[in-house]
C-alpha cells in the first residue's frame, strides 16, 4: 500500500482518509477530494491532523471511546458521530474504520458518510429512502433520503416529480435493465429488486431498491411503492478489501497432497489468530473451524478437482472471535513426485458477511411488508361481496372469488372453464361478448347483464372490466335492488306525467264537450218547441267544439308520435320559400323576416303539411316573443351526424340530415323555462291563449320522422328553434294538379262498410246510401269475410282498429280474393297506420277521423277516380 494504492484512494467517488497508525497521535497522510466535499476542509488542512479534530463539544464521547477501543485492539468497527464541518454547520458522521497492516507498518483506513437524515427516523424506514409512484397521475413521491440519494430537491420529491426522474438518475449502464425490472413489475411480476448506480452530482452512489406493485380496487395498477437503500458503505467495503488484499491483508499457503503441514504466511497466521510461524499442521488449520464445516485444507489426497471459492466460519486461536475468511486457490501438478501442490490465499471477509448480513434482513424487513401486503389483497379477494372474476380473451374464467356462493349461490371451484356469456340470460349474451372483446383489447369497460343464479332465477350484476395481456379482470355489483328501485322511480314519474297530461286533457275537452252537448241540448228543446229560426247558430257552434277537438287529438297524436304521416322527400327550400309572403302577412310589418337557404341542403323525408304548420306554429311564437317588434330568421344547412353518441343531438343515428332554424331577437328564456318548452300542456301565455302543446307536437313530429328537434335562448337574446329533417335520396317531382272531376256514378256499385262502433257505422252507411252505393255492414272482420265471400263487392270501407284480424289484415285477406278491390281505411289511431305510405298498398287510401261529411265523401270520390 505504497504510491499506487494511495493514487487510487484519492480517486475514489466516496469520502476516505488513511491516518499512520504508526506515528504518534496517528495523523492523517491522505484525504480524497470527497472527504473535503463533505467536511469543508481541503486535503493540505487536513493531512497532519488526527481526526478528532472533526469533533464538537456535542460528540457522544461512548462512540469516540468504543472507537479508540476498536482501534488499539486491531479490530475493524463503524461508529455515527456527530461532526462538526468547517462552516460550523453539524452533521452525523458514519465513520467505518479498517485496520491495515504490511510490511512492519500499520494503516488506519477511514470512510466517512453524511447520514444526518438517517437519524430521528425508525429503523426500517432509516434505512433507506421510501418511494410511491402514483401510476395513473404518472408522478412520483419520495422522501427527503431518498431525495438525497438520488439527487433531488427534497421538496419537490415531496410533492411530487415525473416518473422520469425514477430512471433519470440511474447510471447509463444500468438504465435499461432497471427499466425492463420496473415493466416487469407492471405488467404482474412479485417483487422488484435491483442494485444499481446512481450518479449523484459527480459520483456514483450504490443503492439497493425492493419494491411492489399495488392495485386499486378495480384492479387497474395504481401505485408503484419500495424502499431504496444506499449500499454504497457495503460496495466500499468490498472495494476496501481488494485494497486490503493488495497491501499484504492476504494470507497465502501452499500444501502438497500427503503431506500433514502446509507453508504458510504470516499474515495466513494472524488472520487465524496464530503465532507468526512458515508452517502449521494442517490439523491446526482446520481445528479453527466449526463443528461440521468443511476444513479450509483437506488433508490426504486432494481431489481431482475443487472449488477455487469457498467461504468459511472460523474462531481464532488467539481471542476465540468469530470471523468469516474466504479462500481461493488451484491445484496444480508438483514438479517433482511428491503429488499434488494445492496453492491459495486466505482473507477476511467479516465485515461483508456482516453488511450482506445486515442487508438480508432488510430485505427481509421489506419482504415481510410485501407478504403482509399479499395476505392483505388475499383477504379483500376472500371477504368482498363483489364478485371477482379473471378470464382470458375469450371469456372464459380462470379464478374466481367466494362471493359468487353467497350473491348467487354457485359453486365458485365449479365455474373455473366456464365462459362469461354462459353465466348471462340470453337477451344479454351479445352485450357480455362485447364486454369481453373490448376490455381485452385493452382499457377499462363496463356493462349491466343479468347473471343466472342456482336457483335459475337472475340478478343484475354491474361489471367494470380492465384488460392487460389478453386477460380479463372484471368486479361485478348486484345492482338487482337498485334497478327495481329505479323503475319503480320511472313508474312513479311515468304516472306523475300521466297525471299532469289527463289533468289538461280533462280542463280542455270538458269545454268542449260542455259546447258540444250544451248546443246539442238548446237545439233538440228549439225542434221540440218548433223554434228553429236560430237553431243554426248552435249547430254552428257545436260544430266547431267538434272541430276543435280534433284538433285537439291531432295535436296529441303528433305530441305522441303517432299521428298519421304522409312522408315523402319534399324540397326544404321550395317549402320555406314559398312559406315567406305568408309569413310576412301573419306576423304583420313589426316584424321583418328574413330567409337563408343553403342551396345545397337537397330534400328531406318528412310529411310537408306537417312541416308547413310546424314552421308556421314556431313564427307565430317568435311574434308573440317580440311584442314591440323584432327580426325572424329562418336557415336551412346540411349536417352531418356521427353517431348517435357523438354528434350534436344525442341519440340521433348516423347519417345526413337538413337543418332548419327559426330565430328571433324576442325576450328568450330563462333555464327553468327552456327545461320544459316541449313537455306537453306547459305555456307561459295567459289561460285561453295556448294549449302548450304547440312545441310538444313539432317534438313529437320530428322524432316519428326520424328527426330532433332543439331550443336554444337565454333571456334578452332571443330564442332559436332548430328541426333536423333526415335528408331523402331524392326528390319527387310535383305532381300536376288536375282538373277538378265530377262523382263517379254510384249506381251498381256495392260497398262494405267495416266498423265496430254503431254510431260511427250508422253515419258511414247513412252517407254512402244518400250517394246511391248499394251498401252492406259489418261489426267486425269475420262477418265481412262472410260478405266479402258471398258478395261481389267494389269498395271495402273499414277501420283500422278492428278488434280480432285488424282491418290491414282484413284488406289483405280481401285483396287475394280480388285484386281489383279499392279499399278506403279509417283511423282514429292505429300505431301501424303512423306512415301511411308504408301502410298502404295499391288502390288503397286513408281517411283520419274525426271527418266531416264533405271530407268522407271527397275521399270516396277519390278512391273510384272519375267515373
Amino acid at each position: 500500500m505504497m504510491g499506487p494504492t494511495f493514487g487510487a484512494l484519492t480517486r475514489i467517488g466516496a469520502p476516505l482518509t488513511v491516518a499512520d497508525a504508526g506515528l504518534p497521535d496517528t495523523p492523517i497522510i491522505l484525504a480524497n477530494a470527497a472527504f473535503s466535499q463533505l467536511t469543508g476542509y481541503s486535503a493540505r488542512e487536513t493531512i497532519g491532523r488526527n481526526c478528532r479534530f472533526l469533533q464538537g463539544a456535542q460528540t457522544d464521547d461512548d462512540a469516540v471511546r468504543r472507537m479508540r477501543e476498536a482501534i488499539s485492539t486491531g479490530q475493524d468497527c463503524v461508529v455515527d458521530l456527530l461532526n462538526v464541518r468547517k462552516d460550523g454547520s453539524l452533521f452525523w458522521n458514519r465513520v467505518s474504520l479498517t485496520l491495515i497492516e504490511g510490511e512492519g507498518a500499520r494503516y488506519i483506513l477511514g470512510s466517512q458518510a453524511d447520514v444526518t437524515s438517517e437519524h430521528g427516523r425508525d429503523r426500517v424506514s432509516g434505512a433507506g429512502g421510501v418511494w410511491e409512484w402514483d401510476i395513473p397521475a404518472g408522478r412520483l413521491y419520495a422522501d427527503a433520503r431518498f431525495a438525497e440519494i438520488y439527487g433531488l430537491d427534497a421538496r419537490d420529491a415531496f410533492v411530487g416529480v415525473p416518473t422520469s426522474a425514477f430512471f433519470g438518475s440511474v447510471y447509463a449502464e444500468d438504465r435499461l435493465r432497471v427499466r425492463v425490472a420496473v415493466a416487469g413489475v407492471l405488467h404482474g411480476a412479485e417483487v422488484f429488486s435491483k442494485t444499481y448506480r446512481v450518479v449523484r452530482d459527480t459520483s456514483l452512489v450504490w443503492v439497493s431498491a425492493r419494491g411492489r406493485l399495488e392495485l386499486d380496487e378495480d384492479g387497474q395498477p395504481a401505485r408503484f411503492s419500495g424502499v431504496l437503500t444506499d449500499i454504497s458503505d457495503q460496495m466500499r467495503l468490498e472495494q476496501q478489501l481488494r485494497v486490503a488484499q493488495t497491501a499484504g491483508g492476504v494470507g497465502s499457503f501452499e500444501y502438497i497432497s500427503g503431506f500433514g503441514t502446509a507453508d504458510v504466511s504470516a499474515q495466513f497466521c494472524r488472520l487465524l489468530g496464530f503465532d507468526a510461524t512458515d508452517t502449521l499442521s494442517i490439523r491446526a488449520i482446520n481445528a479453527v473451524v466449526g463443528a461440521g464445516g468443511a476444513p479450509i485444507i483437506a488433508a490426504g489426497d486432494l481431489p481431482q478437482s475443487l472449488s477455487p471459492y469457498k467461504e468459511f466460519r472460523i474462531r481464532r486461536v488467539d481471542t476465540g472471535e468469530e470471523r468469516w475468511v474466504a479462500r481461493r486457490g488451484e491445484l496444480t501438478p508438483d514438479s517433482g513426485e511428491a503429488g499434488v501442490r494445492f496453492i491459495g490465499v486466505i482473507y477476511d471477509i467479516t465485515a461483508a458477511k456482516r453488511a450482506e448480513a445486515e442487508l438480508k434482513a432488510f430485505a427481509q424487513t421489506l419482504e415481510d411488508r410485501v407478504e403482509e401486503r399479499t395476505r392483505e389483497r388475499d383477504r379483500l379477494w376472500s371477504l368482498s361481496r363483489d364478485l371477482f372474476f379473471l378470464c382470458d380473451a375469450d371469456g372464459i374464467a380462470t379464478a374466481v372469488n367466494p362471493a359468487w356462493t353467497e350473491t348467487l349461490g354457485c359453486d365458485a371451484a365449479a365455474m373455473i372453464g366456464a365462459s362469461f356469456e354462459s353465466l348471462v340470460h340470453p337477451d344479454d349474451v351479445e352485450a357480455a361478448r362485447r364486454f369481453i372483446a373490448e376490455t381485452a383489447a385493452g382499457g377499462v369497460h363496463d356493462v349491466d347483464c343479468r347473471v343466472r343464479r342456482l336457483d335459475d332465477g337472475y340478478a343484475w350484476i354491474n361489471w367494470t372490466g380492465i384488460g392487460e395481456d389478453g386477460a380479463v379482470f372484471a368486479i361485478g355489483r348486484d345492482v338487482t335492488q337498485r334497478r327495481q328501485l329505479e323503475d319503480q322511480l320511472r313508474q312513479s314519474q311515468k304516472m306523475e306525467a300521466v297525471g299532469q297530461l289527463t289533468g289538461g286533457l280533462a280542463h280542455d275537452f270538458n269545454n268542449m264537450l260542455t259546447g258540444i252537448m250544451g248546443g246539442m241540448d238548446i237545439i233538440r228543446r228549439r225542434i221540440a218547441e218548433n223554434r228553429l229560426d236560430d237553431v243554426e247558430r248552435f249547430l254552428a257552434s257545436a260544430m266547431t267544439s267538434a272541430e276543435r277537438a280534433a284538433a285537439l287529438t291531432h295535436r296529441l297524436l303528433a305530441f305522441s308520435r303517432r299521428q298519421s304521416l304522409d312522408v315523402r322527400a319534399v324540397d326544404v327550400n321550395d317549402l320555406v320559400l314559398s312559406m315567406e309572403d305568408l309569413l310576412r302577412r301573419t306576423l304583420g310589418e313589426r316584424v321583418t323576416v328574413q330567409v337563408q337557404v343553403d342551396p345545397a341542403v337537397g330534400a328531406a323525408a318528412t310529411d310537408p303539411s306537417q312541416l308547413e304548420s310546424a314552421i308556421l306554429n314556431l313564427a307565430i311564437n317568435a311574434r308573440d316573443a317580440m311584442p314591440d317588434g323584432g327580426a325572424l330568421t329562418i336557415t336551412t344547412q346540411a349536417y352531418r351526424q356521427s353517431g348517435p353518441d357523438s354528434g350534436r343531438f344525442d341519440g340521433l343515428a348516423e347519417g345526413d340530415y337538413i337543418l332548419l332554424t327559426v330565430a328571433d331577437t324576442g325576450e328568450g328564456m330563462p333555464p327553468e323555462v327552456l327545461a320544459k318548452a316541449f313537455d306537453p300542456f306547459f305555456t307561459t301565455k295567459p289561460i285561453g291563449q295556448g294549449t302548450g302543446l304547440g312545441l310538444s307536437m313539432i317534438y313529437g313530429f320530428m322524432h316519428q320522422t326520424g328527426g330532433h328537434a332543439e331550443i336554444a335562448s337565454r333571456p334578452g337574446e332571443g330564442a332559436a328553434v332548430t328541426l333536423c329533417l333526415a335528408r331523402a335520396a331524392y326528390v319527387r317531382p310535383q305532381e300536376r294538379q288536375s282538373e277538378p272531376v265530377s262523382a263517379p256514378s254510384a249506381e251498381g256499385k256495392a260497398v262494405l262498410v267495416v266498423e265496430d262502433d254503431p254510431s260511427v257505422r250508422i253515419l258511414v252507411v247513412e252517407v254512402l246510401e244518400e250517394l246511391g252505393y248499394h251498401t252492406f255492414e259489418a261489426p267486425n272482420a269475420p262477418t265481412a269475410l262472410h260478405i266479402l265471400h258471398d258478395t261481389v263487392i267494389d269498395l271495402l270501407i273499414t277501420d283500422v282498429g278492428l278488434p280480432g284480424m285488424d282491418g290491414r289484415d282484413l284488406a289483405e285477406a280481401a285483396t287475394r280474393r280480388d285484386d281489383g278491390l279499392r279499399v278506403l281505411f279509417m283511423t282514429g289511431y292505429a300505431e301501424k297506420a303512423a306512415i301511411q305510405s308504408e301502410f298502404l298498398g295499391p288502390r288503397m287510401a286513408m281517411i283520419t277521423k274525426p271527418f266531416t261529411i264533405d271530407a268522407f265523401m271527397d275521399r270516396i270520390r277519390q278512391v273510384f277516380g272519375p267515373g
